[in-house]
């Protein structure tokens, strides 16, 4: 997949500015079990700016203070005259509420904690010495919540999920009752009811591959960027802030001419880490390099993996950043020497920004958890998407031209590079899903730019469907079955809304209730699904996303039909959609001789 750039301003998480620490090491287990030490780039904490209320146990004073920084350990707060009475060791009460934005969503709720006071000397940019009074707590908050909220969340949406469930299997047995009525209408209903339900089955049965403490081969990471000044800088340092030896990781970014301040951030990120310390061997393991001219993001790529030392190539966009066990979790499958890509987990970064943001943020979650975890579970996932894969190096050498020089219908294929190169794959290797392989990207907050996306995805997957659609049936019985299905569900879908919602009011006067009553239990599948999983306040967006996709996204499709053989991206100026610009002027001006270029 390959996202639209943003507005939206992150909250909270991995800012570059504050957390940037040198010399954290970290314990870890070489190829041949060895104990290695390495060293992180940026703190597992949090910056945060809420109020806490804080009552000393031992005196019975209670103290109103800011929060600065938040783990799930510890809370540093903010240093003032008033706290000189704490001494190290005191027993405390404290409480706050995380804001949403400043953790994962899971964590968004009022806290009432018992911890320990602590004194920790920080030295400042200025080499001035400071004190941060520190809060850790007796327990986790993985445990608090666990123990407060996570448990009846989990009980809940599970035997809502089962009981869903049963009721569509029951709706579904309505559909064989009727079936001599409509045979192509209700036929669709059992297939497309059985299609999403085993998804949700086999999505079920998915398990993430599991680290091999002694499993770490050398890996190099490619950044194809174009026009991302705002978000370049975080993704790099994402890259480099991995729970990975230092020899085995390096970072290759790869400009492709951009028109902003991109280069100029990139070379400021490269200055601030190369001053931080030698430990990071920064000038050894982060390249760059600014392509002579424009080339699109495919050649971008393949110039990349042209630098790359490693066996391993991992493709990340621009405004992705990694979570620090990204990378080492992204590569666990490739110990089958089968196994040709890995795609990893994409959430959603900017989720806070605005109500078109919150909705794609269930979309995503289920795209991967469910859709992709169920391919995976065949060893067959169909788009190793664009924000967090992994290939073989000579998977991509050995497919590169026929990649570069994709056409379709006599157009170049511009778009829809994740599944182009996934199509490649599969044809002689596995594909898997790696879920601990977490990253988040930077999604549309505009309807326009995200109508344009989702148009551009709805036609690149009609495309590469269609190519798939000519060998998936070489791979496993279910997977091929899955593939076809999935290929002619959402192709039908928009006969099926029109027949059930307006051909039958209109011209039988029934209201279509059981269509309704489908619809309603496959959203609450999708929210309740989310919730259970993410314990997070968001998961109703997932009714919203529903409704918007039969209102809007849906009749799309149609439109792909006729136009996927298009290569113009419809959100920024690739030369295909310079040209087609040009083009639509010089009609305009045959047509008004007046009419002057500006």
């Amino acid at each position: 997949m390959v996202k639209e750039k943003s507005n939206a301003k992150t909250t909270g998480r991995y800012t570059s500015e504050s957390t940037l620490l040198p010399n954290i090491p970290i314990l870890q287990r070489g190829e041949e079990g060895e104990i290695i030490q390495t060293n992180r780039l940026l703190k597992d904490s949090y910056s945060c700016d809420f109020n806490v209320i804080m009552k000393n146990e031992k005196v019975g004073s209670k103290m109103k203070m800011k929060a600065i920084e938040i783990s799930k350990k510890e809370l540093i707060v903010d240093f003032d005259s008033s706290m000189n009475s704490l001494k190290a060791g005191d027993v405390v009460n404290l409480r706050f509420k995380i804001p949403k934005g400043t953790m994962e969503e899971e964590y968004e709720s009022t806290v009432r904690i018992r911890g320990t006071v602590s004194w920790r000397e920080v030295k400042m940019p200025n080499d001035k010495i400071t004190w941060k009074l520190v809060f850790k707590f007796f327990q986790s908050l993985d445990s608090y919540f666990q123990r407060v909220k996570w448990r009846f969340i989990t009980t809940f949406t599970l035997a809502s999920l089962l009981l869903v469930s049963f009721f569509i299997v029951l709706m579904r047995f309505e559909s064989l009752v009727y079936f001599k009525f409509n045979k192509f209408i209700y036929f669709y209903s059992l297939i497309a009811a059985t299609f999403l339900l085993t998804r949700y089955i086999f999505g079920a049965f998915y398990r993430n591959v599991p680290i091999n403490s002694t499993y770490r081969p050398g890996v190099s990471v490619i950044i194809p960027v174009f026009n991302e000044e705002e978000w370049i800088q975080k993704t790099i340092y994402g890259c480099l802030n991995q729970n990975y030896p230092i020899d085995k990781l390096e970072v290759i970014v790869v400009d492709d001419q951009s028109t902003d301040l991109t280069v100029e951030n990139i070379w400021k990120a490269v200055e601030k880490l190369e001053s931080e310390d030698e430990v990071y061997r920064i000038k050894e393991r982060l390249h760059v390099y600014v392509m002579p001219k424009n080339g699109g993001k495919r050649k971008a790529l393949v110039d990349g993996v042209a630098m790359a030392k490693h066996d391993l190539v991992v493709f990340v966009d621009s405004d992705s950043i990694l979570k620090p066990n990204a990378i080492l979790n992204l590569v666990q499958p490739f110990q089958d020497p089968k196994m040709g890509g890995v795609a990893g987990r994409t959430d959603v970064e900017n989720k806070y920004t605005n109500s078109i943001t919150k909705l794609q943020v269930v979309r995503y979650y289920i795209a991967f958890r469910v859709m992709k975890a169920a391919e995976s579970y065949f060893d067959c996932v169909t788009c190793l998407s664009g924000p967090l894969s992994c290939y073989r190096k000579s998977l991509i050498i050995k497919n590169q031209e026929n990649w570069l020089n994709q056409t379709f219908l006599g157009q170049p294929a511009t778009f829809g590079d994740d599944r182009s190169m996934t199509n490649y794959i599969l044809q002689t290797h596995r594909t898997a899903y790696q879920d601990k392989a977490i990253c988040s990207t930077v999604v549309p907050d505009k309807f326009g730019v995200f109508l344009n996306q989702q148009m551009r995805w709805k036609r690149s997957w009609l495309r590469e469907s269609l190519r798939a659609g000519t060998f998936i049936w070489k791979k496993e019985v279910l997977m091929a079955l899955f593939f076809y299905v999935g290929l002619i569900v959402p192709i039908a879908a928009p006969v099926v809304v029109l027949y059930n919602l307006v051909y039958v009011p209109l011209f039988h006067g029934i209201v279509p209730t059981t269509f309704l009553m489908g619809l309603f239990l496959m959203a609450f599948m999708l929210s309740a699904t989310y919730l259970f999983f993410k314990k997070s306040s968001l998961w109703v967006f997932g009714f919203v996303f529903v409704l918007m996709y039969e209102a809007v996204l849906l009749w799309q499709m149609p439109i792909a039909w006729v136009t996927f053989w298009k290569s113009t991206w419809g959100t920024r100026d690739t030369p295909q959609d310079i040209e087609a610009r040009e083009k639509k002027l010089g009609k305009k001006q045959k047509k008004d001789p007046l009419t002057i270029k500006s």
